[in-house]
């Protein structure tokens, strides 16, 4: 259930919080006051798309913070947990959107992605806008509150997996059948040139390691002249720096009385005799490790330039070379053609086919059982709501094509007639608009019903009904908000006359600054607010006499 709405800096209003209770909330106000400012907050709070434009003027950012008890909601609790995001029995979501046009969604104080903030909402509350009648006229949306109603939108998505995967298998098979003169080309190719990147068979690292080689053998006689030189002046010539350091050390130490300043530089100087004799050590033995191999450093560059002609005729950098083996292999192994994988992928077409036709078939069952259901839940709808003789059928059209489709074995149209003797025809050719809005209203609250979502949003649904009908349907929007927590926005003071609480809605302000406020009201606000809603530019006593008796309130 929704608990708690907050909303600071969203289009004119700078903040703005409600407080929500179980039952049925209508929310009412002049047109243009801003009631439709909360349900498209919720909406963006449940992840609908945000544009900057919404962020008051002024401010850096807009912020929306939607509190859900999930204490009865256990598909939600589940899905939470799951995704290690729970937090007891509430559910926070927030959505912030800057000025500059950038979006940031939380789920209990968490970043999440649209998708996910989407797919919670989806457990938590179920939006039915006054435009669904609009959206009724579309076949696919009639196939929507069919599979709502049936309880097998799961399984519709499931077929239409399987689906998708047959068509998938069948479109690599088709391609490996038809282009396997061209790929059987591009695998000689391919194999040749592997055939010679193997003969190669450049190892990893092997590059650097034969630059280095190369440059020590054709440099070696340099190498061994300089380091020669360096160990004579360190060790090994006539004069030298050890020779020089133990004589310095000797003079020192032949002297009897020492200050320290002596006995410092007695130490740098044995120190420096110390590095003198280590860098010597590291002089000979790179004399030691140095050879003239005038034979070696012609095996060498013979390999050397092999592996930089083959690296030329490839247009790469040598190093390059192993990168570009993987990838051949790659592109080899994807283009093998042979019986063994078209067999496979016959197989695993065969499967998916398999898994679609059980899925399908199994889908169009329930979908047959809930037609009949439903057929029969909106007809006693539509009774109550002054159309006694429409008579709808949830119509289910084989497809022609044996192929699988997406949603299945049939498409599904809403058939009515709204006179005994007239045939049922479709949606947009039999009925008018008002008609279209209670069978769209009576379809939404049948759909509501069987619903496992705890909240139900209605926006305006009861446009174009009036008088006994606008009674009957606050009494349908009542009897549902027993068994959900139902918010209703309404002009119509029949429906609104219905709620067990009431929100007014209204825009405060002058010509510089504008905002709009939600108040909750008290049952003596409710009469007036009702008799607003009557009509007429005064409010009489009688109008008053009037709300006081939709609401039943004695004086």
């Amino acid at each position: 259930m929704l608990n708690h709405l907050h909303i600071s800096n969203y289009a004119i209003t700078e903040s703005l919080d409600i407080e929500l209770h179980a039952g049925m909330t209508v929310l009412t106000g002049e047109t243009g006051a801003g009631k439709s400012i909360m349900l498209d907050a919720l909406g963006l709070a449940l992840g609908d798309r945000a544009d900057s434009n919404i962020v008051r003027v002024g401010a850096d950012r807009a912020d929306i913070h939607a509190q859900f008890d999930i204490a009865n909601i256990v598909a939600a609790g589940h899905w939470l947990k799951e995704h290690d995001l729970d937090d007891g029995n509430e559910c926070m979501l927030r959505r912030v959107i800057t000025k500059d046009g950038r979006s940031r969604a939380y789920i209990n104080g968490q970043p999440a992605t649209l998708q996910d903030v989407r797919e919670l909402g989806s457990l938590l509350i179920d939006i039915h806008s006054q435009h669904a009648h609009q959206s009724l006229l579309q076949k696919p949306y009639q196939r929507e509150l069919l599979d709502a109603f049936a309880g097998t939108t799961a399984l519709a998505l499931k077929a239409g997996e399987h689906c998708h995967q047959h068509q998938r298998h069948t479109k690599s098979l088709l391609a490996l059948q038809s282009n396997q003169a061209e790929q059987n080309a591009q695998e000689q190719l391919l194999r040749y040139q592997l055939e010679e990147l193997h003969r190669l068979d450049l190892k990893d690292g092997e590059l650097d390691e034969l630059e280095n080689l190369q440059k020590q053998l054709a440099n070696a006689e340099q190498i061994l002249a300089a380091n020669h030189h360096s160990l004579n002046l360190c060790r090994d010539g006539e004069v030298n720096a050890m020779g020089i350091l133990h004589q310095a050390l000797s003079s020192l130490y032949s002297s009897q009385h020492r200050s320290s300043t002596q006995e410092n530089a007695a130490q740098l100087l044995e120190s420096a005799r110390i590095q003198i004799e280590e860098a010597a050590g590291e002089l000979q033995h790179v004399i030691d490790g140095t050879e003239l191999d005038p034979e070696r450093l012609s095996e060498v560059e013979a390999r050397l330039d092999a592996i930089y002609q083959t690296a030329r005729k490839h247009r790469i950098q040598p190093d390059e070379l192993t990168t570009l083996q993987a990838s051949l292999e790659e592109q080899l192994e994807s283009l093998d053609a042979s019986d063994e994988k078209i067999d496979h992928l016959r197989s695993e077409q065969s499967q998916a086919l398999k898994a679609y036709q059980s899925a399908s078939t199994e889908l169009t069952k329930k979908r047959a059982k809930a037609a009949k259901l439903m057929k029969q839940g909106v007809e006693e709808q539509l009774q109550a709501l002054a159309m006694k003789h429409c008579e709808i059928e949830f119509a289910m059209h084989p497809l022609s094509s044996d192929e699988p489709h997406s949603h299945g074995q049939e498409e599904v149209e809403i058939l009515i007639s709204t006179n005994p003797a007239a045939a049922k025809g479709p949606l947009n050719k039999i009925a008018s608009g008002g008609e279209l809005s209670r069978i769209s209203l009576a379809i939404q609250v049948i759909t509501a019903q069987v619903a496992a979502i705890p909240t139900v949003v209605f926006d305006e649904v009861d446009v174009g009904i009036g008088g006994a009908t606008a009674e009957i349907v606050g009494q349908l929007l009542k009897a549902l908000g027993q068994r959900s927590q139902v918010l209703c926005v309404t002009h119509q003071p029949q429906v609104a006359s219905q709620g067990d609480h009431h929100i007014k809605v209204q825009k405060t302000g002058n010509k510089t600054k504008l905002t709009t406020t939600l108040e909750p009201l008290a049952d003596n606000q409710k009469i007036e607010e009702i008799a607003r809603m009557l009509g007429g530019i005064a409010i009489t006593e009688n109008t008053l006499a009037h709300a006081r008796e939709m609401l039943g309130i004695r004086h």
